[in-house]
């Protein structure tokens, strides 16, 4: 942690650069806020930062109801429904609906494929699905452009069910099957 007296610097100023990063707690009130909070501010003696809302919660302070500091910046519940989308872009990533379809996506979110449909067009525009596809076209394009793997195995790695799926999504995206767009590479001489 910083020098106590220049987070109570900050504090006085209502720095929100702090905002989320430190919490303080006001031992005479028992109850700790965002260095932003606009209530009155505490007298030094009666101030402690803490890094976390659950450190300053595990000390035995509860948050404040005017700025609730347990929904600060960089909290989950702060960005709402954005970090649910997120979670869930990080899971397709990973190949979550390589095998797997929406609804074991959704569960493993805890929410229902309906609701993670309805995220993903107001955040993204697109559905689960087409997130995926995309980061599969990703995938094998960038394998076709800095590999000599094979588009079987390439389709494998990728995510694709199949080449010939892979070749069809190619084929309707590019017009052309994913073997025309692999660079020219100079042949070694002998």
């Amino acid at each position: 942690m910083r020098d106590p007296a220049a987070l109570y610097q900050a504090l006085c100023r209502r720095d929100a650069a702090l905002d989320g990063i430190v919490f303080v707690a006001v031992r005479t009130t028992g109850v700790y806020c965002r260095p932003v909070c606009r209530v009155r501010t505490p007298l030094a003696r009666n101030v402690h930062f803490y890094r976390s809302a659950a450190a300053a919660e595990g000390a035995g302070y509860r948050p404040c109801l005017r700025c609730r500091p347990e929904t600060a910046p960089f909290c989950p519940a702060w960005r709402g429904t954005q970090s649910t989308v997120d979670r869930a872009l990080t899971l397709i990533e990973a190949g979550a609906l390589d095998h797997d379809g929406i609804d074991a996506l959704a569960d493993r979110l805890g929410i229902g494929a309906r609701h993670l449909a309805r995220l993903f067009a107001a955040h993204l525009d697109a559905s689960p699905t087409q997130m995926a596809q995309s980061l599969r076209i990703q995938r094998a394009k960038r394998m076709l452009d800095e590999t000599e793997l094979p588009i079987a195995r390439i389709a494998s790695r990728a995510g694709f069910s199949s080449p010939r799926r892979m070749s069809a999504t190619f084929v309707a995206l590019y017009g052309r099957p994913p073997s025309r767009l692999r660079p020219r590479r100079p042949r070694a001489s002998q």
